[in-house]
């Protein structure tokens, strides 16, 4: 029996309220279980200085977890100087993770910048920072819209991830910490509305894991992303 007495296949309870942000072009609040995530996206009127006269637009992340989003306060990065290994690959993994969804040349000459701010951590922070962020995203495009600045078409596609693991021998979906804590085998899944995969993230703490149970892994992760999409498209509308 799992720790949460979730089924193999179930996922944690998840919620997506919009608009939680006054002054963001799209923002969100997304819970899965207790990890809860607050999500904004925001419109510039700039670019990297290397896309500069090339006609398109571009897409990124910003992701941090607050000092109290665990059970210990941990300090902000930014009174270190530098951010951390982990913050700087997690926010890069959100970054391609929407990029791979949105037509840049339909963007236009401007940078859209997802913040996904972790209010309160217990497992998977970095998959439901990237659902979350595609809701954040969706509604920045669709105010954008509103106000003829692009096109239709800009998002290409949805996108959505979740976790999933060995726990006690048994393949499950959606770790919460307390599962990935003590996984035999943990991973992340990013997945379009489509099925296209686009990144998949695997490690095994212990013993190596079979092609079989990956297989059974990339089963579960399809069901519980199934799942978070169709959420997604009853929260935007």
């Amino acid at each position: 029996m799992r720790p949460s007495k979730r089924q193999p296949d179930e996922l944690r309870p998840v919620q997506i309220e919009r608009a939680v942000s006054l002054h963001a072009e799209g923002s969100c609040l997304i819970k899965c279980g207790e990890t809860h995530v607050l999500c904004t996206a925001s419109l510039e009127e700039r670019l990297p200085p290397w896309l500069k006269g090339q006609g398109r637009g571009w897409v990124t992340a910003e992701y941090g977890m607050l000092p109290r989003s665990t059970t210990e306060r941990m300090r902000r990065e930014a009174t270190t100087g530098r951010q951390g290994g982990r913050t700087l690959e997690i926010q890069r993994l959100i970054g391609r993770s929407l990029r791979a969804i949105v037509d840049l040349n339909k963007l236009g000459e401007r940078q859209i910048t997802v913040d996904c701010d972790v209010i309160q951590a217990d497992g998977g922070t970095r998959t439901a920072s990237i659902t979350g962020a595609w809701v954040a995203l969706s509604d920045c495009v669709a105010w954008m819209s509103k106000r003829d600045m692009v096109p239709s078409g800009v998002l290409r596609d949805q996108v959505a991830a979740v976790s999933c693991g060995i726990y006690g021998g048994v393949p499950v979906l959606d770790l919460d910490y307390a599962e990935d804590s003590e996984a035999d085998t943990d991973a992340n899944f990013v997945m379009t509305g489509n099925g296209g995969i686009v990144e998949v993230q695997g490690t095994a703490e212990n013993e190596p894991f079979s092609q079989d149970e990956f297989g059974q892994l990339m089963g579960l992760a399809d069901k519980g992303i199934k799942e978070l999409l169709s959420l997604q498209k009853l929260t935007v509308g």
